[in-house]
């Protein structure tokens, strides 16, 4: 793993670990129908255990808050988190089988996703009560929605002085108040954004990123795939666009995980949100150029060569 120092680490991840469960088809199905697709593939995801990965691969300080099961689902997650050098003192086994999803790509490299939860819904508050010492040596929490919403909030609550909260809120759900208060960023693609706004959300990412300002969070980055990102925050001037470099689309699954973990990443080091987010961007580019999840995420060199 990465040695920590006493300033602790750059980035706590607390979230889900997966066996993602791959298959390539040429169209994704209608419903009642059945296509062909490629050979199984099995790789190493979840969104925290995926985020924890993209943060160490660029040379974070990284620990990992989840929980697997004791199967040979979760014995490959730890093995890969270690790999990439993510601390994983605070990865809980058993409860449950390992959680799963399974995931189609289509040529294009877009996916759809299937969620079945499994040890990820048994990480409980109680769970990030008794890593205390991990939360208190953390400069950034990053959490989603792949682990019980009590949990997420019982890790807001538990933030300890001067660390800052990063929730991706996927899959997507209503979020307390106390949650959102806590967000600095707020970070939403398009479909959590609607789903957030609900009905009046209308066709503008400007306007959601204004509006998802005024329920609460400190700050709001809105994901635009390869439109980039938009940064929000209370400044009067805040609204920022940030272009994307241009890449060839491969397999846009993991991608916005690491767009997260870049941002949180930068924020932990001191960048403020604008330059975390226009490095965060750059790394999303990377991640879609290649296969996979975690296999897709990049190094520092090659964001820097991008």
């Amino acid at each position: 793993m990465n040695d920590t120092t006493p300033d602790g680490y750059d980035l706590l991840v607390v979230g889900s670990a997966n066996a993602d469960l791959v298959v390539g088809v040429e169209r994704r199905p209608a419903p009642g129908e059945t296509v062909l697709g490629s050979d199984l593939a099995v790789h190493p995801g979840g969104k925290g255990a995926n985020q924890a990965v993209a943060a160490a691969r660029l040379g974070a300080r990284t620990a990992l808050l989840a929980r697997v099961g004791d199967d040979d689902h979760g014995r490959l997650l730890l093995e890969t988190q270690r790999t990439a050098g993510v601390d994983t003192s605070g990865v809980l086994v058993g409860g449950a089988p390992t959680g799963v999803a399974l995931i189609t790509v289509d040529p294009s490299g877009d996916n759809s996703i299937v969620v079945s939860p499994g040890a990820n819904g048994r990480l409980t508050p109680e769970d990030v009560r008794a890593a205390g010492p991990l939360l208190a040596s953390a400069r950034v929490v990053s959490v989603q929605l792949e682990i019980p919403l009590e949990t997420v909030a019982e890790t807001a609550r538990s933030l300890p002085p001067g660390a800052r909260l990063v929730l991706n809120p996927s899959p997507p759900a209503p979020l307390p108040e106390a949650v959102l208060s806590a967000c600095d960023p707020l970070v939403v693609n398009e479909h959590e954004a609607r789903y957030i706004l609900g009905a009046g959300a209308g066709d503008d990412p400007r306007a959601w990123a204004a509006a998802l300002m005024a329920l609460g969070p400190r700050s709001v980055v809105v994901t635009l795939g390869a439109e980039g990102a938009l940064v929000a925050d209370s400044r009067a001037d805040s609204l920022d666009h940030l272009v994307s470099p241009k890449v060839d689309a491969v397999d846009t699954t993991g991608a916005g995980d690491a767009f997260t973990a870049a941002l949180a990443w930068r924020l932990g080091r001191g960048d403020d949100l604008r330059e975390a987010a226009a490095f965060a961007v750059r790394v999303g580019a990377a991640a879609v150029t290649s296969r996979g999840a975690q296999a897709s995420f990049p190094t520092l060199e090659e964001v820097d060569a991008l």
